[in-house]
């Protein structure tokens, strides 16, 4: 902790970054922290509850984060992926942020829970030490114990028949009210202006009904596939735990298995998505 507060005081006052956006306590538990004078440089702190991906405030929509001048951001190895998007996306240039690295041995599905546990996602991840950092601090904590219950729940869903997968998604996804919590948590949703939010045309309906929501969740998903970077913002954010999660990872496998890709932290390894090569067999294409 003393290592964070003692790197965000000097990067202050070196003049090196105007703001090192990190974690703080906050009235209801950790929140986001913006720290602009090295003598704050106290607030921040990391642990177990840190979830958010601070990264989405990288994003060029954030154009108010923007102004307060060049960042140093913290983060965790899950975030440093959501960085190299940015970079790899010409979203963000290298040169325009200052990277701080927390070792981390997993963080609480909700902190704000009676009995929280280590987030499913932490427990088989293999950047708990961030590469893409210009600082590394802290020491790396034993792995998590437990089971990754997510991919037995995906493996369990596709074992079903089409008509059950349809049900359960059209249940879940029903629920949705459109408060549009998963996009904004999102550091790779970054778009001007939403394809959900053109009325001219209007591709997705935009009332909370199954056939508006399906649209607007299975959109989201194809335009993450290849670039979701696993960090699962969108199921924290969802008000209504949505299991948003488990149609990210599941693209994620299409995506490893047909393009031998896994969104990593090395902004130079283009995505599928943005890459073209002549050896593709494009077999989808009639």
């Amino acid at each position: 902790m003393n290592e964070l507060q003692e790197l965000a005081g000097r990067l202050l006052a070196e003049g090196t970054v105007q703001v090192v956006i990190g974690w703080g306590e906050g009235p209801r538990g950790v929140r986001p922290a913006f720290v602009r004078e090295p003598g704050e440089a106290s607030r921040l702190i990391f642990d177990e509850r840190c979830t958010q991906n601070l990264v989405a405030y990288l994003s060029p929509r954030r154009s108010h984060v923007a102004r307060l001048g060049r960042p140093a951001v913290v983060v965790k190895g899950c975030d440093a992926r959501a960085v190299a998007g940015l970079l790899r996306e010409g979203q963000l240039r290298r040169e325009e942020v200052v990277v701080i690295g927390v070792r981390c041995g997993g963080v609480l599905d909700d902190p704000a829970g009676e009995a929280p546990t280590t987030a499913d996602r932490c427990l088989d991840c293999a950047s708990r030490e961030p590469k893409l950092a210009d600082h590394l601090v802290g020491e790396l904590p034993p792995p998590p114990a437990g089971t990754a219950r997510r991919e037995a729940r995906l493996d369990e869903l596709a074992a079903r028949s089409d008509a059950d997968r349809w049900a359960f998604w059209q249940e879940e996804l029903g629920r949705c009210v459109r408060c549009q919590a998963c996009r904004q948590a999102c550091p790779l949703c970054f778009c001007e202006r939403c394809v959900a939010d053109k009325t001219e045309p209007q591709w997705i309906e935009s009332s909370p009904h199954g056939r508006g929501n399906f649209a607007w969740h299975v959109t989201r998903a194809l335009h993450l596939a290849g670039r979701c970077t696993d960090c699962g913002e969108c199921q924290r954010a969802c008000p209504l735990d949505i299991p948003l999660g488990l149609i990210n990872l599941r693209l994620a496998r299409v995506v490893a298995e047909r393009f031998g890709y896994q969104a990593g932290d090395d902004p130079t390894v283009p995505a599928p998505i943005g890459a073209y090569r002549l050896d593709d067999p494009q077999e989808f294409i009639l």
